[in-house]
């Protein structure tokens, strides 16, 4: 298997023709067997002014204009765990989210009615001090306040994870010595970071976020380096967790830093209808120039053997009939 590939904003679809990402039709039409076009199809994605949401906007876009649906839009949400529920209750067609947040959700691979479109990019997770609160390690956040994602967010399920493997918790740590963790939004988290009423904030998000990338030039950021957290994580709550590097002036003049990379997924339901997949899946190898965010300059994708490999989430029965007609 060859190396995950890191390419420029400019280029960085060329590497990913292999990407399945699909599209899901609403409860009301997800049965259809015909190949008629729905009239809506909805794109769970993030807090506003994160890579989620960005994406989502993109794709929505895209489905739109080649046809695949009569009107497409993008959802403001809390994050992945909300997007998997949206999705589930058939409020969105298609949802993105982490890896590990989904495969929770659709555990094993039976006849799980959550099913995935592919691997889509890879998320980084950034944990972020002010530049001049003297935090130089994670260990110094003993006792401190952290923020964690909105509630919903897929965000709060890895920082949880991290925060457990690295001996923080209140079971590891006692109260006393604990890392107390707030939901806190991307926006919101940013704001009391500023104002000194979080010490730390961690946040899962492309590179770079822009929101953050904001902060990093009024406030000035530090981003500690979470990476030797990952065989604990790993050993507690699956391989869902790789090291990854955020790139330096990525932040302001932050340097450039290992941390925990998560896969981030394409998911629909298992009901979606087989033409909207193939479409979708066809739409996205061809065009996947249109779908990149314009504030992302390092998203890293892996190579086209491991774009299916969705952590566990089964794949789409069309989509997985639509990679084999397109790669063989």
């Amino acid at each position: 298997m060859s190396e995950p590939l890191k390419v420029s904003r400019r280029s960085v679809f060329q590497t990913a023709v292999a990407l399945g990402l699909g599209g899901s039709l609403l409860a009301s039409t997800a049965g259809c067997t015909t190949e008629e076009r729905p009239q809506e199809i909805t794109v769970a994605g993030g807090e506003s002014g994160g890579f989620y949401l960005e994406f989502a906007s993109l794709l929505a876009d895209l489905l739109e204009r080649e046809g695949v649906a009569g009107r497409s839009v993008a959802l403001t949400t809390g994050g992945s765990l909300e997007n998997i529920q949206r999705v589930l209750s058939g409020e969105a067609t298609l949802a993105v989210a982490l890896a590990d947040a989904a495969a929770q959700a659709a555990p094993g691979r039976g006849e799980s009615q959550l099913v995935a479109l592919g691997k889509v990019y890879q998320n980084y997770v950034h944990c972020i001090v002010r530049e001049d609160s003297g935090i130089r390690t994670f260990a110094d956040l003993a006792g401190k306040t952290a923020g964690v994602g909105e509630v919903g967010s897929g965000t709060t399920l890895t920082a949880g994870r991290i925060i457990a493997a690295a001996g923080l918790s209140p079971e590891t740590a006692g109260p006393e010595r604990a890392l107390k963790q707030a939901n806190f939004g991307l926006n919101q988290a940013l704001a009391a970071l500023r104002e000194g009423s979080l010490d730390v904030m961690i946040q899962s998000g492309g590179v770079p976020t822009a929101p953050i990338a904001a902060a990093a030039q009024e406030t000035g950021v530090r981003l500690l380096d979470i990476s030797e957290f990952i065989p604990a994580t790993r050993a507690q709550s699956g391989f869902f967790y790789d090291r990854v590097l955020i790139p330096a002036n990525s932040y302001g003049n932050a340097p450039a830093v290992w941390t925990v990379g998560v896969a981030n997924l394409l998911l629909c339901r298992r009901d979606l209808a087989d033409h909207v997949v193939r479409q979708t899946v066809e739409l996205l190898v061809e065009q996947a120039q249109d779908l990149v965010p314009k504030s992302s300059t390092g998203v890293q994708f892996l190579s086209p053997e491991t774009l299916i490999n969705t952590a566990g989430v089964p794949l789409h029965p069309a989509a997985q009939a639509a990679y084999r007609a397109l790669h063989g």
